[in-house]
């Protein structure tokens, strides 16, 4: 929701900050928050006790509730970090609680889903900037996360027509100082983007893996000692959090099934090349697709997502 007056443009550190849900994009946020003075107080909010426990013993948040309303109240800037499927019911939960001026944002991997939700929520004096910071690994939950997850990564950010220029910018600098580069895209286009690039090769890594285990017990067993790098990248990423990528399918479904059907087609072309030996079209295909890769490496986002670790290229 936009509201009327203007949200001054700074670079201070946010005062009091709620990350709603703590696992690896939370636990990581808060990090680098503490590592670059960027919040002065952090509250965390989880619903396990577990959880909660965790996070104070990893001295992620200084306090940690169970309530989203408890967590938001005195914030000027809150986090959605949960999977894309609670966000309605934690919009709802919270909107009584959200001072005057505070700024919501989220890290959902969909962000029309994410302004159809939680937009109609926030009443007026809020402002509502959805983002997307384009890093993670396979891991998840409070040990997982780390300083440096979003350096030399992009963060999308999807503001809805009117959004307050101030606000969106004041996201965006926290964004930059946690090492992200920012860039602003239109939520519809960054579904459709995120599809091809995120959402799709997740549906196929999770259809793969799940084939290989279909195998009976010798020839499966046979795969997961022999698995080749390109299987052990599939089993990686089909290790991601399931109830977060149930959310993203469901909640992107057209964009994710136009591609899916691109796909298809394409596939049974390569399968008719297969068949019917033609070498030279399976070439040119492979070649053709080689240049992706160039690229990726060249705008930074080979590898792992992890920086602690070697480069891949």
């Amino acid at each position: 929701m936009t509201a009327a007056a203007s949200v001054v443009s700074d670079e201070r550190p946010f005062r009091r900050v709620a990350l709603i849900g703590v696992g690896l994009i939370g636990s990581s946020m808060a990090l680098a928050m503490r590592r670059f003075g960027l919040a002065e107080h952090i509250v965390g909010c989880a619903r396990s006790a577990e959880t909660r426990a965790k996070v104070l013993q990893l001295g992620l948040c200084d306090e940690v509730f169970a309530d989203p309303a408890a967590a938001v109240a005195g914030c000027d800037l809150v986090v959605l970090a949960t999977p894309v499927g609670a966000y309605a019911a934690v919009a709802e939960a919270m909107q009584a609680d959200l001072a005057a001026g505070a700024i919501v944002t989220d890290v959902g991997s969909v962000k029309q889903a994410a302004i159809r939700d939680i937009g109609p929520c926030l009443p007026e004096g809020v402002y509502f900037v959805p983002g997307h910071p384009i890093a993670g690994t396979e891991q998840s939950g409070p040990e997982a996360g780390f300083a440096e997850l979003f350096e030399q990564r992009y963060c999308l950010l999807t503001p809805p027509p009117g959004t307050d220029a101030g606000a969106v910018e004041r996201v965006a600098w926290l964004w930059r100082e946690m090492g992200s580069t920012v860039d602003i895209l239109e939520p519809g286009h960054h579904d459709q983007v995120l599809a091809i690039t995120s959402h799709l090769p997740h549906l196929i890594a999770y259809t793969i893996v799940h084939t290989a285990m279909g195998l009976e017990e010798s020839t499966k067993q046979e795969a997961i000692k022999y698995s080749a790098g390109g299987f052990r990248d599939f089993t990686r990423i089909a290790a991601s959090d399931p109830v977060m990528w149930r959310d993203v399918f469901l909640n992107n479904r057209e964009s994710v099934l136009e591609m899916l059907q691109r796909f298809s087609e394409d596939l049974t072309a390569l399968q008719r090349a297969i068949r019917w030996g033609e070498g030279e079209v399976l070439e040119d295909l492979f070649s053709r697709t080689r240049e992706a890769r160039r690229g990726v490496v060249e705008q930074h986002q080979a590898g792992s997502f992890d920086p602690r670790e070697p480069k891949a290229e």
